[in-house]
Parts: structure tokens; sequence; C-alpha cells
């Protein structure tokens, strides 16, 4: 059945469709599953409600009141009565009109988000408010339309969840294979280097990238020689990132800054002390100041194996939680890592590992290409789902 017109879709503040929850002033949950859920065992209090009513409850649909930002999550039993802050707006949908799956899938689409953001106000951070949130509407179809509807979204989006939670595994079977090869280096009778001892004898071996008037914003141009920054490697692999290039002239003053397959990455600045492997495939490349660049001698460590170590090492977290200024991985330098120990493992042992490491990068290439089909074919579906098309 098609939704009726837009201007007889319903208000989410109509009495039939919902009971508006209203701010919150109570600390919400740490963390969110990716589908949108609770997570019940993340769930702190910072101070407990006066009112029990404060609280939310199963079916509720909760989402972000900030301009730009789209989480949604959905409350079931186990993270029943969470106390949620002023920055998410709770909708209590009423059963008799609205199935909270629908109401769920609605505020998470495009078309609800979009018309969220045009009511966004504020001088600083935009957000908005009950009053607009009162004006928003929802195409209000017959409630066995809506369950059906919630229900082909659910479980498509149930195979994009499978997707990450099998991405999420294969991440903690490299966790548990590095530890299990190289995590106790003293029963193993392994030395302990620093990460200079086992970088490359050439000049320049541990390096950042150009500062100050060495390279100016200005001197960014369209295309050229490619510029690698914080973005290339937060999130402790390789991305592409936003591409920024330099001339070849100006590549010319800046050559010993350049990138080489393999080499690693270490974020100093912005989001610290992520780390990942550039891929053989690179093209002529230089780094910025914000990351430290490792040529490592391969004879004596791998980059698969530094970068586990430097990730997910109890040693290495140790010292770098000892030495960064501040806060923890507030301030890394080029000193810090040089000065960081590392065990001499046998390079046979870190071949093993740079194998395995190889075979679910694979796996986890395969899941991705499958998600991001997920991806679309989950949009087309919501989209269709609320023009009446499905």
């Amino acid at each position: 059945m098609k939704p009726v017109p837009i201007t007889q879709h319903a208000p989410l503040a109509n009495d039939r469709v919902s009971e508006f929850a209203g701010e919150r002033s109570y600390l919400a949950t740490g963390s969110v599953n990716d589908d949108g859920i609770v997570a019940p065992e993340s769930i702190s209090y910072e101070s407990r409600p006066s009112r029990a009513d404060l609280s939310t409850k199963p079916g509720d649909v909760c989402f972000a009141r900030m301009h730009g930002t789209r989480k949604v999550l959905k409350i079931d039993e186990a993270s029943a009565e969470a106390i949620l802050s002023t920055g998410f707006a709770v909708l209590r949908p009423n059963p008799e009109y609205v199935h909270s799956g629908y109401l769920r899938s609605w505020v998470a689409s495009d078309a609800f988000q979009f018309a969220k953001d045009r009511l966004c106000t504020g001088a600083t951070q935009k957000a908005i408010t009950n009053a607009k949130i009162a004006t928003l509407p929802i195409p209000l179809l017959p409630l066995a339309e809506q369950t059906r509807i919630a229900e082909i979204l659910d479980a498509a989006n149930a195979l994009r969840v499978k997707r990450r939670e099998a991405l999420v595994q294969l991440d903690a079977l490299l966790q548990s294979t590095f530890l299990d090869m190289f995590g106790d280096p003293v029963k193993s009778g392994w030395r302990m280097v620093t990460v200079e001892a086992v970088a490359s004898s050439q000049s320049g071996a541990i390096r950042t990238g150009p500062f100050g008037s060495q390279l100016l914003h200005s001197e960014f141009v369209e295309e050229g020689i490619r510029v690698l920054r914080i973005d290339n490697a937060v999130a402790n692999e390789f991305r592409e990132g936003e591409p920024r290039f330099i001339t070849a002239r100006k590549y010319e003053q800046l050559r010993r800054y350049t990138v080489r397959p393999r080499d690693v990455l270490i974020t100093l600045m912005g989001t610290c002390g992520r780390c990942a492997v550039v891929p053989d495939d690179i093209c002529t490349a230089i780094n910025t100041k914000h990351l430290c660049c490792i040529t490592l001698d391969r004879g004596r460590c791998l980059p698969e194996f530094m970068h586990a170590y430097f990730l997910r090492h109890p040693i290495a977290r140790r010292y770098l939680e000892r030495s960064a200024k501040g806060a923890i991985m507030s301030g890394l330098n080029m000193r810090i890592i040089k000065a960081l120990p590392i065990p001499a493992a046998p390079l046979d042992l870190q071949h093993h590992f740079a194998a395995i490491v190889g075979s679910v990068e694979r796996q986890k290439a395969s899941q991705r290409s499958h998600l991001a089909e997920l991806d679309i074919l989950f949009a087309s579906l919501q989209s269709r789902a609320f023009q009446g098309e499905l």
C-alpha cells in the first residue's frame, strides 16, 4: 500500500503516534553496537534520576539531535531504563498506531535525517529542539504494512550486522594469534632491541614530513605527487583518504620524505598512535609532519610484525602510555618511537605471521566488499519502503 500523501503524514508529536519523552539531563550509554542497539554492558550512570519516567523503555527510538549526526538507537529489554543525555531525542511509539521497528527505520532514513538537519539551529553546534521534532512527519501506513516493512528492513540489516561481526572476529583472530606467537619474549628467550635498531641503515630511515615553510598549504595542487596524511593511517590500516598533491618540481625539494612500499606509518598529531603499513602498489608519495614514517631492515623486522606489535602487544602499549606526554597517546614524537623496545623475534616466525596477516586481510577485503553491496541493497530497500514501492 502506498503511503498517504505528505500533507497527511502524521507528525511525530501526534498523541496517536507517539508519547514524546522529552529532553534528558543524565548520562547516556558509553557505546552502541554497529546495528544501533545500546550495548547493555556499557551502560553507566553518572547520577540517577529522581523521576522514574526519565528512563527509556523497550521499543523506544532514540536519535542524535546534532546536525549531521545520524546515530539512531534501539532500546531493547536488555538495555531498558538507560538514561540518555540531552544529545539524544527519545520517541516512544504508541503500539496501536506505530510499529517500533518501522519508526526506527523511518528515523534512520535519508528523508528523515535531511528533514531533521534542515531544522537544526544554534550558534555554535546546531541541533534540533523538541518543538521542531514535533513538526517532523512520518508516513503513517496501516499497522500491518508497517510490520511487514519493518521485518524486511530488519532482515536486510541483520545481514549487514553479520558482516560487521565477521570483520570484528577476524581482527580478534589476529590479536589472539599474534599474542600466542609473540606474547612472552622473555619466556621465548628473545632479546629486546629498539625500533631504531631494526630500522634500515639508510639515512632518514625514521622520519617525519616537512615542517613549517618547507611545505605550505598553498602549494597543494589538484594532481601530481601524492602527499600522505593522518587520514591514510588513522584506521590502523592504510586507507586512501582525501587526495592531496604537490608538483613534481616541489617533490624534488622534498624527495628525502619519500614514502616507500611497506613502510610503517605512525600518526603523531590529532589522533595519535595509529599505525598502518604502506601497500606495495603505492605511487610516488611523501608524508606530512603529522606522520612518522619508518623504513625497516626487513632482514630483522617485517612491517606486519612491527604494525601488530605497536598496536597489540602489552609491552609496546605500556611503554607508549608511560612515554607520551599528557594524556595517553597525546604526545608521540620520533624520539619516543625510536626508543620503543621491541623483541628480536626470529625472522621465520615473523614471515609465518605475515602470511597469516595476508590471508586475514584478503578475507576482510571480501567481507568489506559484500558489506558494501549489502549497504547499497539496504539503502534501496529503505528508499522504496517509504515511497510505497516495497
